[in-house]
Parts: C-alpha cells; structure tokens; sequence
C-alpha cells in the first residue's frame, strides 16, 4: 500500500475504551511512547481492533503541531510526544520539521518558518509534537 500520510507510527493497541458513537483507542509506540486516536464504533468493530493488535496510526504532517519549552503549561491535546529535532527543511513560507522520538519513530511536521524561528527550532534541540486523537487514521493488516 502507499499513502500520502508523511508520518506512520507502528505500535500495539494497549486498550480500548468504548462510547456509544467512538471509541478511544490507545496505542503503545514503545519506550513509553503512546497515543491515543478517535474512532467510530463502527471502525473498531470492522477492524477487530483490542488489546495486543499491531497497528499503523497515520498522521498528515500538516496536522502536527510543535511547541517548545511546555513545562508550564497544560493542555487539552491527548497526544503529546516528546522528540529531538532531526532535520529542518525549510520552503519559501513552511518548514518540514523532523522530530526523533525516544523509541527511534521519526514524526515530521509542517510549520511555517516563522514558527521555526519563534520556538527555536534547530537540530539537536528538544520539542514536542502536538496530535489531536481525531487527526489519527488507524490500519492494521487483514488477518
């Protein structure tokens, strides 16, 4: 399969929490590493996804946000993972801007250049990636 999606996160559901129309579902990255996505019921039951299931969590890079230096403040986003800037390409207007996270997964986002400037960015330096449980497309294989 190919897909535009810059960044796939492979991992194992650790668990499952049901609603009536979603349902949240936790994934473990490693080296404690986890994010939480959205799905609908409907998903969850066609997909067969529980606890111990590997899956693929897809995420556009425009939909990641960064920040920096977050250590006083809390805020409402579920996935919050914290990396150290690999590479910045930057364009005329946006950054491609390449975290490393501590189980070795790569997620890249897209920032403008300004926003570059204004959170420090650089290689080496820590940051931390912003992902909304609803910006996340679940996949695993068919069995």
């Amino acid at each position: 399969m190919q897909i535009s999606a810059r960044n796939r996160l492979s991992g194992k559901v650790l668990q499952c929490h049901t609603g009536a129309v979603n349902a949240e579902v936790e994934i473990d990255l490693g080296d404690n590493d986890r994010l939480v996505a959205i799905v609908t019921m409907d998903s969850l039951r066609e997909m067969q996804l529980a606890a111990g299931v590997e899956v693929v969590a897809l995420v556009k890079a425009p939909w990641v946000m960064l920040m920096t230096g977050s250590d006083d403040f809390q805020l409402s986003a579920r996935n919050q993972l914290t990396g150290t800037v690999e590479r910045i390409e930057s364009g005329a207007v946006n950054a491609e801007v390449t975290l490393r996270l501590a189980g070795g997964a790569q997620l890249t986002a897209i920032v403008t250049r300004e926003a570059v400037a204004e959170l420090g960015l650089a290689a080496g330096k820590p940051a931390t990636a912003l992902i909304k449980a609803s910006h996340i497309i679940l996949g695993r294989k068919k069995s």
